[in-house]
């Protein structure tokens, strides 16, 4: 059986995405000069490298995820065992 865990530790985010070659990016066209916009992590190898993102830095990322607010719901394996990606943000 797979969980999901909750958290807005950063270091903790940081290292789940990068075991997984998850970069930080932004949905396009979704924010302005004093917010970043929807934040994603992108998973490059699993994607067809859709041009909608637009990769950014940790330190502006989590910028953006404290301003915001958020929480990070991710899962660590899926129910076969496998990895997984398997990510959200949501309101803390």
């Amino acid at each position: 059986m797979s969980s999901s865990n909750q958290t807005h530790d950063h270091a903790a985010i940081k290292k789940w995405a990068e075991e997984r070659g998850g970069v930080p990016v932004k949905i396009k066209n979704t924010g302005d000069e004093s917010d970043e916009g929807v934040l994603r992590i992108h998973f490059p190898e699993h994607s067809d490298k859709d041009d909608q993102f637009e990769e950014i830095s940790w330190d502006d990322f989590f910028d953006n995820f404290e301003r915001n607010k958020l929480d990070f719901l991710f899962q660590d394996e899926k129910a076969d065992g496998e990895q997984s990606t398997f990510h959200k943000f949501v309101q803390r």
